[in-house]
């Protein structure tokens, strides 16, 4: 089942269980699809977006959540920080688990080699291919540091 099959099934069943959080979140996420499908077709890809399109757009959703209940929390607003989280919660449940540390030293490492990487000019490159990968799943500002200090110890 993908991603997207499996969000619409999971608001089907938030409606049945009247679920109000679950609900509005799963259709904050559905709409943001749509909104990236309609954008695919006007770039000429009639099937849609893609899964690795709608991973970007759910770390996007839940790094929002997250930024807003830390806003939230400032203000002295609890009420609304622990919504927020809730929400980032429940976006969080359709990535894939986050890769640790060593994980993403071992990408950044295996991607510079197959590259052939040897300086900072090629540090888009391997962050590319890198985001083409591990979209959902990786920490990119940490990637970023990994490739930099490699390509830096590799000049």
């Amino acid at each position: 089942m993908s991603i997207r099959e499996r969000i619409l099934s999971d608001l089907k069943t938030a409606m049945k269980e009247k679920d109000a959080v679950r609900l509005s979140t799963l259709r904050l996420v559905s709409t943001a699809i749509k909104d990236r499908d309609i954008a695919a077709r006007a770039e000429d890809r009639c099937q849609g977006c893609e899964e690795h399109e709608i991973m970007t757009i759910l770390q996007k959703l839940a790094k929002q959540r997250d930024e807003s209940a830390e806003t939230f929390e400032n203000a002295g607003r609890l009420d609304l920080a622990e919504k927020e989280r809730a929400e980032a919660e429940i976006v969080r449940e359709y990535l894939p688990k986050p890769m640790d540390e060593g994980e993403i030293e071992e990408a950044a490492r295996g991607v510079v080699e197959e590259l052939g990487a040897t300086g900072l000019k090629d540090m888009g490159k391997c962050m590319g291919t890198l985001k083409e990968r591990y979209t959902g799943r990786m920490d990119f500002s940490r990637a970023g540091a990994t490739i930099k200090s490699l390509l830096t110890n590799a000049a």
